[in-house]
């Protein structure tokens, strides 16, 4: 996913009211732009880093522009719009980059489902049934570290996904858990069970009822977003 019109570059003056950040560009233009990610953005920036965001030009809009990837404290790059996850994740479907998941004949996004009045990510059809794919974004890294965790705050609403993919499975039909890891530098993804530990025990039960766990990292740059690699999920 190649970004267009480009991105533009500045600095992270501070992100407040979990929506709003304020930034300066590097003509020294002073923003405040649209911050969407809802979760606490735990390791994934810092002040004074560099941001990167896409200007609009909608003059209905309040803000203008929306932030798009953070430089981490750790020297990464995150791609911090969570709604970028769904859309790289159907776009490597599309291209067979997830091979688990090829052969589907019809992709439908936000199908209810389940027993808690849910609505599932992507409903796959196969010549032999569907697969129902919940896809959760993945920013959370540390220092020294290749091995990046979820969630970075508490998730009820996750655990309840989760909850929601196991009924299925153990019904006999099949349920996935996709991490899409939107941070460079990455080689597995765990559950982070010191942040999230009913998300972590959660996530174990599922994997227990059969539901497949499975992590894709992203190269992010400045240009482009794209999946390009399988990686493991540690349980221990």
């Amino acid at each position: 996913m190649r970004f267009n019109p480009p991105l533009e570059e500045g600095r992270l003056i501070r992100r407040y009211k979990r929506f709003l950040t304020d930034i300066e560009t590097v003509t020294g233009e002073l923003l405040t732009i649209h911050c969407p990610n809802t979760g606490s953005m735990l390791n994934c920036m810092v002040e004074g880093g560099q941001v990167w965001f896409s200007r609009s030009n909608d003059p209905k809009r309040k803000l203008p522009g929306t932030w798009e990837i953070a430089e981490t404290p750790q020297g990464r790059l995150a791609c911090v719009n969570t709604a970028r996850a769904n859309q790289l994740i159907e776009e490597a479907l599309h291209a067979g980059v997830i091979s688990e998941l090829n052969g589907f004949t019809a992709l439908k996004r936000e199908v209810p489902y389940g027993q808690e009045n849910s609505r599932i990510d992507f409903r796959l059809d196969y010549p032999d049934g569907a697969a129902y794919v919940e896809v959760k974004s993945v920013t959370l890294g540390f220092d020294g570290s290749a091995i990046a965790a979820f969630p970075d705050a508490v998730t009820q609403r996750g655990a309840k996904h989760l909850r929601e993919l196991a009924h299925l499975a153990r019904d006999g039909v099949r349920a996935v858990q996709l991490y899409c890891v939107n941070l460079s530098g990455i080689e597995a993804v765990r559950p982070a069970v010191e942040i999230d530990p009913a998300y972590a025990a959660a996530l174990r039960e599922a994997k227990a009822a059969g539901v497949e766990v499975l992590a894709y990292g992203v190269r992010v740059t400045p240009e482009e977003v794209c999946v390009d690699r399988r990686l493991e999920v540690l349980f221990d």
